[in-house]
């Protein structure tokens, strides 16, 4: 089963790379925004929440969703394969 991870946009990289750098529980992660951003970088703000799938921003959610997502993957004991996968890398 594949579950997206809620984490918060802490930076935008320049928007011709159309990645930024987020954040999941103290660990963060530079990830691929084109699925939600425009041409320009438009679309996504610092101190936003994205759901992660695999390196991919898919959707902007809102806080309250990411908060009780992010208790529940704890709850489930981290086992879920891309959570583990996110704290294991490091921002390039």
């Amino acid at each position: 089963m594949c579950v997206g991870v809620p984490a918060q946009v802490i930076e935008l990289l320049e928007a011709s790379t159309r990645q930024a750098v987020v954040e999941v529980s103290g660990v963060r992660r530079r990830v691929d925004v084109s699925l939600i951003v425009d041409d320009d970088g438009i679309g996504l703000s610092v101190g936003e929440w994205v759901l992660l799938h695999v390196g991919f921003a898919m959707s902007v959610i809102d806080e309250e969703d990411a908060r009780r997502t992010l208790e529940l993957l704890t709850l489930l004991g981290g086992d879920n394969e891309d959570f583990a996968e996110f704290s294991t890398t490091q921002p390039g």
